[in-house]
């Protein structure tokens, strides 16, 4: 016999009251990564040998600098949630989880932004 409302048995949300949406989440961004990062690393092993100019044009062409900003948010994304993860798991004082939850999030906005930036910059020029 459970005690939830059937509302609640229909809607699908925990305690939390948030559902499934880290769950999915995760999941979408795996599903990104292996598509965007089997294309890049592709694009990268062409790229073994070639000339500083040549890399350089290949990856300031916009859809090849499109697909390595989607990968770097996809994967920066997946990064924070897997890690949020373990450290909701594995922390249990309240004062250290909270710490290190809002260290992942600016460590992840950290390497994103500063990937980006490396993208843009390549893309652009100087």
């Amino acid at each position: 016999m459970s005690m939830r409302t059937p509302l609640s048995r229909i809607r699908g949300l925990g305690s939390a009251h948030h559902g499934t949406g880290h769950f999915w989440l995760q999941r979408l961004t795996a599903a990104a990564n292996v598509f965007l990062l089997v294309i890049l690393t592709g694009i990268v092993v062409t790229l073994v040998g070639r000339t500083h100019a040549t890399v350089i044009s290949t990856l300031s062409k916009p859809l090849v600098s499109v697909l390595f900003v989607a990968a770097i948010i996809s994967v920066a994304i997946h990064m924070r949630i897997g890690m949020q993860v373990v450290i909701e798991d594995y922390v249990h004082t309240p004062f250290r989880k909270v710490v290190l939850l809002m260290l992942n999030t600016f460590f992840a906005w950290s390497v994103g932004l500063a990937s980006v930036y490396a993208i843009l910059k390549i893309s652009f020029g100087p």
